[in-house]
């Protein structure tokens, strides 16, 4: 069993739609944060890869939060690029710790992302570091890096030694090649998806259980 609720809050630029899900049945280990593909490509919380992922998050007992991006769906302001939209996941992380009664900010927190979604949590994994309240881990899936045919160059930022990166051979969006180069220079593993495109399609169980792998693997190095 879960609970699971559609949350509206202030953000930066107006209301903020969100998707929130507590696992009723296990105890509480930490905020998942999950940030949809880009609004243009018909982007939302509700995309299926986000989902993925918090659905997965979720079963390993995280609180799971997807907000809408500026612009999607009950989400007030307009695209800004990546910008605002990693004030915008601020915003929905404070939510996070607020409902869950956690003033103290003392649950780890996990950021997981999706192609532009996966871009912006690089930007705000970054800025987490900076305040001194680093993420646990993130998941990044598809994340948007180099440049990306009729949208823009994407500066994605480095990420810690222990990010899971999920790729698909077969992406046309964001070629591999893109991510190799951003991953190089971190001596970053890439997970590649042999014959998945940038969507997953008939992937995502795969998604799934590479996560669970990881996370298994995780608490399994730190007893």
């Amino acid at each position: 069993m879960h609970h699971e609720s559609h949350i509206h809050f202030d953000g930066p630029v107006g209301n903020i739609e969100a998707i929130m899900e507590i696992p009723a049945d296990l105890p509480l280990r930490g905020i998942a944060l999950v940030a949809h593909p880009h609004p243009a490509g018909g982007g939302a919380n509700t995309n299926k890869v986000a989902h993925t992922l918090a659905k997965t998050f979720r079963s390993l007992g995280y609180a799971a939060f997807r907000p809408n991006f500026r612009g999607v769906g009950k989400t007030e302001g307009v695209h800004d690029g990546g910008l605002g939209e990693t004030d915008d996941l601020l915003a929905t992380l404070e939510e996070a710790h607020r409902r869950l009664e956690d003033p103290n900010r003392c649950l780890p927190v996990t950021l997981a992302g999706f192609s532009f979604g996966a871009y912006c949590q690089t930007l705000l994994a970054r800025r987490l570091r900076d305040a001194g309240r680093a993420a646990e881990r993130l998941a990044l899936v598809g994340v948007a890096a180099g440049f990306i045919e009729g949208v823009r160059a994407y500066d994605t930022e480095a990420v810690p030694a222990d990010t899971l990166i999920i790729h698909g051979a077969d992406d046309t969006l964001v070629p591999l090649a893109n991510v190799l180069a951003w991953a190089e220079p971190q001596n970053l593993p890439v997970v590649v998806i042999p014959g998945a495109d940038h969507f997953f399609h008939r992937r995502l169980t795969l998604i799934r259980d590479i996560i669970l792998r990881a996370w298994h693997d995780r608490a399994r190095d730190l007893r």
